[in-house]
C-alpha cells in the first residue's frame, strides 16, 4: 500500500468544481471508467483519458460524452444490432472508488496509476434498461408506495410505540458475505480428500498461513481503506491443509475463505461488493494465488454463498432511525407486523425471485441439499424471543439480537458471488413490499401473523398459500424426507430452465416484481434470455465436454488377474460410458440427445436430458473410484 493515495470519493462531497481540482492535485490517477452493470451483472470498463474526462465533464454527468456498443453488454433483445447505441450517464449518489494497478508506477509521482470508476446508468432510448437502475428505481417506487401505507395506517402492530405519520423517510439496507476459494495456479486435490477435511471440520476457523494469510489481511487492510468496514475475514468450511516446499513457502493451498464488510443502503451496498471482488482477487493474485467467486467450483465440495442481509429502516421526523422490521418489545415477539409482512412477501413469492437469483448451471449446482445451502422455500425465526437462535438449513432466516433492535433483518442463503446483486435485491424487496402491504392493510395483530407464518401446510391462509408451509425451526434435511420438503414447501428447480419457467408459470407472481413497471417486462424477457443462451451455450460447450472427459478417462485398469467384482464394476463403467457418450445406428447418446433437443428448440427435453446425465455422470464417477481401489499394481 502506497501512501497519500485517494481511494474513494464519497458520495455527494465534491461538486464540480471540487472534484476537477480534487483529480488535478492527484496526477496519478490517469484515467476515468464509467462502470454500468448490465443484466446479467456485467460491468463496464473502459479506460478514458483523464484529461479528456476533465475537458467535458458536464458532458459526461448529462450523458453526452460516453457510449456503448450495446452488443457488447448483456440486453438482450433490448439493445439490438440494428438499435444498438447505449448512452452511459454518471451516477453521483454513491462513492467513486479508485482502482490502482501496482505493477505499472506514474513517473511523475512515483505512485501507481489509478482508474477512476464512476459507477452509471445505461439508457437505451431514453430509457435506463441497467441493473444499478433497476434497484434505484425500484426502491423509489417502493419508498413512495410505503410512505403512502404509512399515511393510511398510522398505527402498525408491533410498532405501535411510534405513529406512522411521524416517519419521514425509508432506509433499505444491505449487506452481503463474501465466500471463495484460493488455491495455488494449477494445483488440484482429490475431490475425497477434501470431503474428509469438510465432513470433519478440519479447516472451518482455522489459523491462515503464509501467502493466504498475506492476501488475507492485505485484502482487509484494503477493504478499509475504501471505506467498507470490513469486519471479519476467516477460513470456512472447504479445504485441505496445504504443504510446505524445500524453500518454506506454502504449496498446494486449497483453501475456502469468507470476508465481510458493514452494511449500506441497497445501492451502495451492491457497489461495494463489486469493489470488494476486485480488491479480493488482486490482493491474492498479487500473492501468487488464484481465487474463484464459482457458486460449486468443486463438484462435491461445499460452495461459495453470498449470503445477503436485508432490511427496511425509517428516519422519524425527530432524526431518530427506527428498524421497521423490529417489535417494540423484542424479548416478547419476533417481529412487527412489517416484518412478518416482509419475510411472507419474500416467501410466498420466491418462485419468480429464484430466476434473478440461480440464473446459472454453477448456481443450481451449488444449491444440493447436504451443503448448509438453502433448497426449500422456508424460514425460521428461532425458538423464543427472548433468545436468538439460527437456522442454516433454511432460505431466508432472521438474524436479531435483543438488546440491539436496529441489527433486525433477514439473511437470504440462496445467492452466490456471481449473482447479480442488483436484480437480486430489488426482486427481494419488491416481493417484501408484496407482504407488507398484506399484512398491514388486512390490520393483523402480531400474534396472528405470526400463527398465518407458521401455519400447516392444507391450513387457509389470509395471504399465504393453503397447500404449503412456510416456516420451519427443524433441520430441513435431517428432519424431513425429500418428498416431504418438496410437498411442505415446493420442489426447487432442477435446471436454468425450469427456474425461468417459473416466470410463465406464476404469472401473478410476476406481477409483484414487476409492480412499478420499473422491472418491466421487455426486462423480464431480456434477463431470461440472456440466461437462456448462456445456459444453453455452456450445456453445449463445457459441460458436455468436460463430462465427456470424465467417461473418456474412465478408463479399463484391469488385467488377466482381475477379479470378479473388477469385471463387475467394469462392466456396469462401460455400460454407462457408452449410455452417456457413444452412439449407434439404434440409440444416440444422451450427450447427442441434448445437442438434437438444443438444435430443435425442444428446451424441455434438453432440461430433462441434462438432469439424467448429470445423475448418470455422479453413477459414473462412483462406479469408478469403487473400481480403481480394488487395483493393486505390481512393482518391479
Amino acid at each position: 500500500m502506497v501512501k497519500d493515495l485517494l481511494y474513494v470519493i464519497p458520495a455527494g462531497k465534491y461538486g464540480k468544481e471540487d472534484l476537477v481540482n480534487l483529480l488535478k492535485n492527484h496526477p496519478e490517477i490517469k484515467f476515468v471508467s464509467l462502470v454500468g452493470i448490465d443484466l446479467a451483472g456485467n460491468d463496464t470498463d473502459e479506460k478514458i483519458p483523464i484529461q479528456l474526462f476533465l475537458k467535458n465533464v458536464d458532458d459526461f454527468f448529462a450523458g453526452s460524452a460516453v457510449q456503448t456498443d450495446g452488443s457488447s453488454v448483456v440486453l438482450t433483445g433490448v439493445a439490438t444490432l440494428n438499435n444498438a447505441k447505449v448512452d452511459m450517464i454518471a451516477d453521483p449518489n454513491v462513492n467513486w472508488p479508485v482502482d490502482y494497478n501496482y505493477e505499472l508506477t506514474d513517473e511523475e509521482t512515483g505512485k501507481p496509476v489509478g482508474t477512476l470508476r464512476i459507477p452509471s446508468f445505461l439508457v437505451h432510448n431514453g430509457v435506463r434498461v441497467d441493473s444499478r437502475s433497476i434497484l434505484a428505481q425500484s426502491l423509489e417506487y417502493i419508498k413512495s408506495e410505503l410512505l403512502s401505507l404509512f399515511k393510511r395506517n398510522t398505527k402498525i402492530a408491533g410498532i405501535e410505540h411510534v405513529s406512522a405519520d411521524e416517519i419521514e423517510d425509508v432506509v433499505f439496507t444491505s449487506a452481503t458475505e463474501l465466500e471463495f476459494w484460493v488455491k495455488t495456479p494449477a494445483n488440484k486435490a482429490e475431490v475425497e480428500e477434501l470431503s474428509a477435511s469438510q465432513v470433519m471440520q478440519e479447516q472451518y476457523w482455522q489459523r491462515t498461513r503464509g501467502n493466504v494469510r498475506t492476501a488475507m489481511e492485505q485484502a482487509i487492510l484494503m477493504l478499509a481503506k475504501y471505506g467498507l468496514e470490513p469486519e471479519m475475514g476467516h477460513k470456512e468450511v472447504g479445504g485441505v491443509k496445504a504443504k510446505i516446499d524445500e524453500a518454506g513457502h506454502l504449496s498446494h493451498v486449497m483453501e475456502q475463505l469468507e470476508i465481510d464488510w458493514k452494511f449500506a443502503n441497497a445501492i451502495q451496498a451492491a457497489d461495494n461488493e463489486l469493489q470488494a471482488r476486485i480488491i479480493i482477487k488482486e490482493a491474492f493474485r498479487s500473492n501468487g494465488l488464484d481465487v474463484t467467486f464459482k457458486a460449486k467450483p468443486i463438484i462435491g465440495i461445499a460452495g461459495n454463498g453470498e449470503h445477503t442481509h436485508v432490511g427496511i429502516a425509517a428516519k422519524l421526523k425527530s432524526g431518530k432511525i427506527i428498524n421497521l422490521f423490529s417489535p417494540a418489545d423484542m424479548s416478547k415477539y419476533f417481529l412487527s407486523a412489517i416484518g412478518y409482512g416482509a419475510i411472507m412477501g419474500l416467501l410466498k413469492n420466491y418462485e419468480v425471485v429464484n430466476p434473478f437469483i440461480s440464473s446459472t448451471n454453477d448456481s443450481l449446482n451449488r444449491l444440493k441439499p447436504g451443503f448448509e445451502a438453502p433448497v426449500c422455500i422456508v424460514t425460521s425465526l428461532g425458538h423464543d424471543p427472548a433468545v436468538p437462535s439460527r437456522n442454516r438449513t433454511i432460505l431466508a432466516g432472521l438474524v436479531r439480537d435483543v438488546a440491539s433492535p436496529l441489527a433486525t433483518r433477514f439473511e437470504v442463503r440462496a445467492p452466490n458471488p456471481y449473482t447479480n446483486t442488483y436484480i437480486a435485491l430489488t426482486t427481494i424487496y419488491l416481493s417484501m413490499f408484496d407482504g407488507i402491504k398484506a399484512c398491514i392493510e388486512a390490520g393483523k395483530s402480531v400474534e396472528e401473523l405470526d400463527a398465518e407464518l407458521s401455519k400447516d401446510a392444507g391450513t387457509a391462509g389470509f395471504y399465504l398459500e393453503k397447500d404449503r408451509a412456510y416456516r420451519s425451526e427443524h433441520d430441513v434435511f435431517e428432519d424431513y424426507t425429500a418428498e416431504t420438503r418438496d410437498r411442505l414447501f415446493s420442489k426447487p428447480p432442477a435446471t436454468v430452465w425450469e427456474n425461468m419457467n417459473n416466470l410463465k408459470k406464476y404469472p401473478e407472481k410476476v406481477k409483484v416484481i414487476t409492480a412499478g413497471n420499473v422491472l418491466r417486462p421487455e426486462l423480464v424477457e431480456a434477463f431470461v434470455a440472456g440466461a437462456l443462451i448462456r445456459w444453453k451455450t455452456e450445456l453445449l460447450n463445457r459441460i458436455i465436454p468436460e463430462n465427456l472427459s470424465i467417461v473418456t478417462d474412465a478408463c479399463r485398469l484391469h488385467d488377466t488377474e482381475a477379479t470378479d467384482l473388477d469385471l463387475h464394476n467394469w462392466e456396469k463403467i462401460n455400460s454407462l460410458r457408452v449410455y452417456l457418450a457413444k452412439d449407434s445406428v439404434a440409440q444416440k447418446s444422451i450427450f447427442t440427445q441434448i445437442r438434437d433437443a438444443i438444435s430443435t428448440g425442444d428446451f424441455d427435453t434438453a432440461s430433462k436430458l441434462q438432469i439424467e446425465m448429470t445423475d448418470k455422470i455422479d453413477e459414473l464417477k462412483a462406479l469408478y473410484l469403487q473400481y480403481r481401489k480394488n487395483m493393486i499394481h505390481i512393482c518391479n
